[in-house]
C-alpha cells in the first residue's frame, strides 16, 4: 500500500509520507504537513508559495518577462497583444497603450473554458451521440428493410414464372448495388459523425486539463472550438427504393415487369439541431414584482430586445436606436440608413442588432458599428421580426396593396419558407398593414401577435396552424383584445402585451390562459422580451419607460 494514503484514501505529506496533508506548495506542487513546511522552504524561501491544501493551485503562475528577466508579466498590452511586466509599461514602445490586468483576463478565460466544457458535455456531445445512434439504428434495420423489399420483388417474379427469371435476377442485382450504396452513404456519414465525436472527446480532455491548470500561458493560448462543433453536419436522408409492378408483357419483359426507383438521398442542413439543456420547471409568482423602470427619453417607444441580462436595445418612431443598461445609462446608439425608423429590432446570437426598415423595404444588420443590408423586398414591406434558435430570421410582412400578409423564414438573405395559408387555403393572418410582432417558442412553434385580427396565431415549424388565442374573458378587462408585442420564455410560455387593457397575458404553449400581469402600473405596454433568466422587459408606448419585471420563481 502507498504509505501516503490510508484505506480511506487520506492524502499524506509528500515529504514525511506519514502526516496528513495540511498545506500545499503552489510553486513546487508538493503536499505538505505543518511540520515539513520549514524543511521544504529552507532552500529558497522567496520562491515557494505555501497555501492551505484546499486552496491548492490557486496561485497564478505568470510568464517571465522577455525584456526584464527578473520580472513577471502581470499585465497585457491591448494594442501589442502581448504580456508585459510593470517595467514594460514605461517603455516608449508602449506609450499611450492600454494595459489590462492579466489575472482578470485569466479568470474570464477560465469562465469561458468552463462554459465551453459544460456546453460540450451537456449539449454538443449528447447531440452527436443521438445522431450516431440514429445512423446505427438505420444501419441495423437496413437488412430487414431490404429483406422485405426483396421479398416483394421475388413474389412478383414468381408470378411471371420461368419466363421472367432472368429479369428478376437482374433487378435483384440492382437492389444489391443500391443496398451497397445505401450502406456506404450511411457508414460514411457515421464515420464523419464519429470522427467529430472523437474531436469532441479530445476537446473535453483538453478542457479538463485547462480547468485544472494554473498556467497562464497555456490558458491564454486556448481557443474555443465550440463554434465549429455547433455547426452540425447536414443530416443524411436516404429514401429506400420502391418497386412499381407492371402487367406482364413477354415481348418487353424487363421493361414491362416494373421499374426500380433508384436509391436517392439528400442532406438536410436543418435536419439536426443541438439538444436543449434541461432546466428545472419554474412556477409563476403569486404577485409579479417590478424590479426597475428605466426612462428611455423616447416618445412613442415601440420595441425592446435583450442584449444580455444587463443591457437591452430600444427603438421608437425615430431613426435612432439606443442601447441601455439596467441602471438606465445609454451605452450605444445607432442611426438607421436614410433616416427611416425601425418597425422592429432583434439581437442575433452573436450580439448583432437587426432591424426592419419600412421606408426602404429592407432588413438590416449592424455588426461592429457598420450597417449592412441583409434582405431587400419587392412588392412587400417588412413589419416585425425575430431571430430563431437556428439563427434564421422570421419576418412578418404585408403586400404593397395591403391585400396579403405572411411570415417568411430567411437564412441570411435566402428565403427558405413562406407561411401564409392554412390547410383549407384560408389566410392565416389579417390582410392589413397592422403590426404583427413575432416570436419563436422553445418547441419551435411560430407565434404571431396579429393586432389587426385581435388574435395570437400559432403555427408549428412546418407552418401548420396549432391554435388561435383571441383573449380571455374577464370582469376587469373591458376593452377589445388587440395584442402588440409577443415573446416566449424558458418554459415555452407565451407572453403578449395587451395595450388596450394595460396588462400582459401569459399562455402555455398550447394556448391555455394562465394569468395576467396587471399589477406593475403598466401604461400602454407594447414591445416585450425576456432575458436568459426569464426576467420580462416591457416597453411602454406613452411613458417611454422600459420596465423590468420578475414573474417566475
Amino acid at each position: 500500500m502507498d504509505p501516503r494514503h490510508s484505506a480511506q484514501d487520506v492524502i499524506r505529506c509528500d515529504l514525511c509520507e506519514t502526516a496528513i496533508v495540511q498545506r500545499y506548495c503552489d510553486f513546487c506542487h508538493v503536499n505538505l504537513c505543518i511540520a515539513c513546511i520549514g524543511k521544504h522552504i529552507a532552500d529558497d524561501y522567496d520562491k515557494h508559495k505555501v497555501v492551505p491544501f484546499q486552496n491548492r493551485k490557486s496561485t497564478l503562475v505568470y510568464p517571465k518577462c522577455k525584456t526584464h528577466k527578473t520580472e513577471k508579466c502581470k499585465l497585457h498590452c491591448k494594442e501589442c497583444d502581448m504580456f508585459v511586466c510593470s517595467l514594460c509599461t514605461a517603455a516608449a514602445k508602449h506609450k499611450g497603450h492600454t494595459f489590462l490586468i492579466l489575472s482578470e483576463i485569466f479568470n474570464k478565460r477560465k469562465l469561458n473554458i468552463r462554459k465551453d466544457s459544460e456546453e460540450i458535455e451537456n449539449v454538443i456531445s449528447p447531440t452527436y451521440k443521438e445522431m450516431a445512434i440514429d445512423l446505427e439504428t438505420q444501419i441495423n434495420n437496413l437488412d430487414g428493410e431490404y429483406v422485405k423489399f426483396t421479398t416483394v420483388v421475388t413474389k412478383h417474379g414468381e408470378e411471371w414464372h420461368k419466363e421472367i427469371d432472368n429479369a428478376i435476377n437482374k433487378m435483384k442485382n440492382e437492389i444489391v448495388e443500391m443496398k451497397i450504396k445505401h450502406l456506404e452513404i450511411l457508414k460514411k456519414h457515421l464515420d464523419e459523425i464519429k470522427q467529430i465525436q472523437s474531436l469532441i472527446e479530445q476537446s473535453l480532455i483538453t478542457l479538463e486539463k485547462l480547468e485544472e491548470s494554473n498556467e497562464v500561458s497555456v490558458t491564454m493560448e486556448y481557443r474555443s472550438k465550440n463554434k465549429e462543433f455547433r455547426k452540425l453536419p447536414p443530416k443524411v436522408r436516404v429514401s429506400l427504393p420502391t418497386f412499381s409492378p407492371n402487367t406482364i408483357d413477354s415481348k418487353q419483359l424487363y421493361k414491362s415487369l416494373g421499374s426500380l426507383i433508384p436509391l436517392s438521398f439528400m442532406t438536410d442542413e436543418n435536419g439536426s439541431t443541438l439538444k436543449k439543456v434541461e432546466t428545472s420547471p419554474k412556477e409563476l409568482m403569486g404577485e409579479p414584482e417590478l424590479v426597475t423602470a428605466i426612462n428611455t427619453g423616447y416618445e412613442k417607444l415601440r420595441n425592446v430586445t435583450c442584449l444580455s441580462e444587463e443591457e437591452f436595445w430600444t427603438s421608437a418612431d425615430v431613426s435612432i436606436m439606443i442601447c441601455f443598461n439596467v441602471q438606465g445609462t445609454a451605452s450605444n446608439t445607432i442611426k438607421t440608413k436614410l433616416g427611416g425608423w425601425p418597425r422592429d429590432i432583434a439581437v442575433t446570437s452573436d450580439g448583432d442588432l437587426v432591424y426592419t426598415d419600412w421606408k426602404t423595404k429592407t432588413v438590416n444588420k449592424v455588426k461592429r458599428g457598420q450597417t449592412e443590408e441583409v434582405i431587400r423586398l419587392r412588392g412587400w414591406k417588412p413589419l416585425n421580426l425575430c431571430v430563431t434558435s437556428s439563427s434564421d430570421l422570421l419576418v412578418t410582412m404585408r403586400s404593397d396593396d395591403e391585400t396579403q400578409s405572411k411570415v417568411v423564414r430567411y437564412s441570411g438573405s435566402t428565403e427558405k419558407q413562406a407561411i401564409q395559408y392554412d390547410d383549407e387555403g384560408k389566410p392565416l393572418y389579417s390582410e392589413n398593414n397592422k403590426i404583427k410582432y413575432i416570436s419563436e417558442n422553445r418547441n419551435l412553434d411560430i407565434c404571431v401577435a396579429d393586432f389587426g385580427a385581435g388574435a395570437i396565431v400559432v403555427v408549428n415549424q412546418a407552418g401548420k396552424l396549432q391554435f388561435r388565442y383571441t383573449g380571455h374573458s374577464s370582469t376587469t378587462k373591458h376593452k377589445a383584445f388587440e395584442p402588440f408585442g409577443i415573446t416566449t420564455d424558458s418554459q415555452s410560455q407565451i407572453l403578449t402585451a395587451d395595450s388596450n387593457n394595460h396588462c400582459i397575458h401569459i399562455l402555455d404553449q398550447n394556448g391555455q390562459f394562465l394569468r395576467y400581469i396587471d399589477n406593475c402600473d403598466l401604461k400602454g405596454p407594447v414591445g416585450l422580451c425576456v432575458d436568459k433568466i426569464d426576467n420580462l422587459f416591457v416597453a411602454e408606448f406613452y411613458s417611454g419607460n422600459v420596465k423590468k419585471i420578475k414573474y417566475q420563481q
